[in-house]
């Protein structure tokens, strides 16, 4: 089987600051606004090289998000940046109204999403917001696994025309994918074949769920593991034709059990090919403080996690 490797880690926010950077020189319509967030959101770069193009709103998200729904009735392309709660939960109302339901050409940006933002808590950390951004019509729904696609998603989603949630993290996670990579939205990306079982992941499970296949290589079982990195619009041909060959799949997310991607792809399943399949997400419960590394390993967010829906999944076949 094909084997990944890394030669560094580098946050996923940090693929977004270089991206939102590279769109300043070259798409003058983009424009950046931010709710106190700068460093977080690793928008220096972009501020340095276009100070004219950047707005400081302050600790005021929801304002920020009626003002970025305004620049884009002049042409502007504006990217929003805050922490994913404060993306979402505290804004929900001013992106409904005033961007999903017209459809405005709003890129909202979202770092320290799901488990990974640590230390600071379930008040800080978000695992419901893929659901409500997916139950909005006409919302993209973006959730990179790395470094590199964090880049190449920010530079691509420039070029979409309607409203887009990027989702993308705060610790520093093994660089696999390449660095010039061609971002499509809504195209799936197979990265091991298999038999067995089909893996499907997004996000920072993606790397895990590369680390369980060469465990399951070695146990005797043929895994095909597949990024889903946009969430909606979901490749759901890429599902299918995958799981026509394993006959079930195992789905692995840093977001609630509950509205995330198990749950889209359970969907998918049930109208076309009712197959076994097992979830690896949160169950149903607010996170907590701790180290990234000790609350995936409690929430059971990891290779190990994701071994043991597998080999819960094919006797279920």
């Amino acid at each position: 089987m094909k084997k990944y490797t890394f030669t560094e880690k580098i946050d996923t926010r940090s693929g977004f600051g270089a991206g939102l950077a590279e769109l300043g020189r070259t798409n003058e319509n983009v424009v950046a606004l931010c709710a106190d967030l700068v460093g977080s959101l690793k928008m220096g770069e972009f501020i340095k090289d276009n100070p004219e193009r950047f707005f400081q709103i302050g600790i005021a998200e929801a304002n920020m998000m009626g003002i970025a729904a305004g620049m884009t009735i002049g042409g502007k392309i504006p990217f929003t940046g805050t922490f994913a709660n404060f993306s979402t939960a505290r804004v929900y109302d001013q992106i409904r109204q005033s961007i999903a339901y017209s459809s405005k050409n709003v890129k909202i940006c979202a770092s320290h999403a799901g488990l990974t933002l640590g230390e600071d808590g379930a008040t800080h950390q978000t695992l419901e917001d893929i659901g409500m951004m997916k139950m909005l019509p006409g919302m993209v729904v973006i959730n990179p696994c790395d470094y590199n696609q964090t880049k190449a998603a920010t530079i691509a989603i420039a070029a979409y025309e309607g409203p887009v949630y990027l989702r993308f993290g705060r610790p520093a996670v093994p660089v696999f994918t390449p660095k010039d990579q061609n971002f499509e939205i809504g195209k799936a990306i197979q990265l091991t074949e298999g038999t067995d079982v089909t893996i499907v992941a997004t996000g920072h499970l993606v790397w895990e769920a590369l680390q369980a296949s060469e465990q399951l290589d070695a146990m005797g079982i043929s895994a095909e593991v597949i990024n889903i990195h946009t969430i909606k619009p979901l490749d759901e041909a890429a599902i299918l034709a995958s799981v026509a060959k394993t006959n079930c799949i195992v789905t692995a997310e840093e977001h609630n059990i509950l509205g995330g991607l198990g749950e889209s792809v359970a969907r998918i399943l049930a109208l076309n090919n009712p197959v076994a399949q097992e979830f690896v997400a949160v169950n149903d419960t607010f996170g907590e403080s701790g180290t990234p590394a000790q609350l995936m390993e409690k929430y059971k967010l990891n290779d190990k996690a994701i071994i043991t829906a597998v080999e819960k999944v094919i006797k279920r076949k």
